[in-house]
């Protein structure tokens, strides 16, 4: 069950209410505006659950009215509680959103484990299932990197998923996903196991204050490998930053424009600094970075079985599927929305503990 407190969240209406009145609260743009964000979902939390009340409290009253020969009042019944039950649902994936980067953008990496071709072909098809995944739930895709393999899938690809609570749906995918099949590169049809890592990073945009010196940059062009554009192959448009002092590297290849590959590699970069100044600042960004582990037996979040039986389970929620096509077709919100519930009840656990 996920905890509700109706008055401490009114509280925190009244409290932001307060300081949006006073003056000169929109001298700090960005910080007026997570304000007016933090108050519309309190607000929008709290006038959800005083419409469920209302359906309930309806309901009540259409139960202790109802006649059991009268067809109508049971449809009627039969239609609200069907309503009630879509409202609930709704609410309870509102309340799972609370973390405070969980409404941003997510910028997705995927880079094969050791093995090959055959890891690499496996980071491939975790790529296609998040873009299928993507499309499904109407959210914008935009690849901005795409290494191809040797022979077959990728070496690394970065892309960029748009959308409400985008972050806050994808941050438990981070960490390495294994496979077990049959390989179709295996020319004596034997059974193979390969890795690859997914990282998730929020788009902080506004609320990031990362300031970045351009002396600590190293800045190389090359030809774009990917897919896209008539200048790929042909002109040195794609950019990769290496930032020294941390040696963290993010490229972009996507656009035809040198400069605005470039542009979207700052964007990049900066959000990877503000979430490794977190990281560092407080324990608290362990709901955002998540614990780093190595590409290798023993540190996978999710296990996907094609052979010799079928099943996706996720090793932290015990939560499993046999419909393994499904899921790599990108129907993975079942395992997405138990993280969340996982996530949300281990919290409530800490706090009921601090108090």
């Amino acid at each position: 069950m996920i905890l509700f407190d109706l008055t401490k969240l009114n509280e925190t209406i009244k409290s932001l209410e307060e300081e949006q009145n006073k003056d000169g609260f929109w001298n700090d743009q960005r910080a007026a505006l997570q304000v007016v964000s933090n108050y519309n979902d309190a607000k929008k939390k709290v006038d959800t659950y005083t419409r469920i009340s209302k359906e309930y409290k309806d309901l009540e009253d259409l139960l202790e009215a109802s006649d059991d020969d009268d067809s109508e009042m049971k449809e009627l019944i039969t239609s609200t509680e069907e309503e009630l039950d879509k409202d609930i649902n709704s609410f309870r994936a509102i309340l799972l959103f609370s973390g405070e980067y969980d409404g941003l953008n997510a910028t997705l990496e995927v880079h094969p484990g050791a093995g090959g071709t055959e890891a690499q072909d496996w980071a491939d098809m975790l790529f296609r299932m998040y873009g299928r995944w993507a499309e499904k739930n109407s959210f914008k895709f935009q690849v901005l990197s795409y290494e191809n393999g040797e022979e077959a899938g990728l070496k690394s690809a970065v892309i960029k998923i748009c959308g409400h609570n985008v972050y806050g749906l994808l941050k438990g995918e981070k960490g390495v996903h294994r496979l077990v099949r049959i390989s179709p590169f295996d020319a004596n049809a034997r059974r193979h196991t390969s890795f690859a890592s997914v990282n998730v990073v929020p788009e902080f945009g506004s609320v990031s204050d990362v300031v970045i010196d351009p002396k600590d940059l190293r800045v190389d062009t090359f030809r774009s490998g990917g897919a896209g554009g008539q200048n790929v192959n042909k002109v040195s448009s794609a950019v990769r930053i290496t930032h020294i002092p941390s040696g963290i590297v993010v490229q972009c290849e996507i656009e035809r424009s040198q400069l605005m590959n470039k542009a979207t590699c700052m964007e990049m970069l900066a959000d990877k600094l503000m979430q490794k100044k977190l990281e560092e600042r407080d324990q608290k960004m362990k709901s955002i970075v998540g614990e780093q582990k190595n590409i290798e037996w023993g540190s996978q979040i999710r296990s996907y079985v094609f052979c010799p039986y079928t099943m996706v389970k996720d090793n932290r929620t015990g939560y499993e599927t046999a419909d393994v096509n499904g899921v790599m077709d990108g129907d993975i919100d079942p395992f997405i929305y138990a993280y969340l519930e996982m996530e949300a009840k281990n919290g409530q656990s800490v706090k009921k503990k601090d108090q």
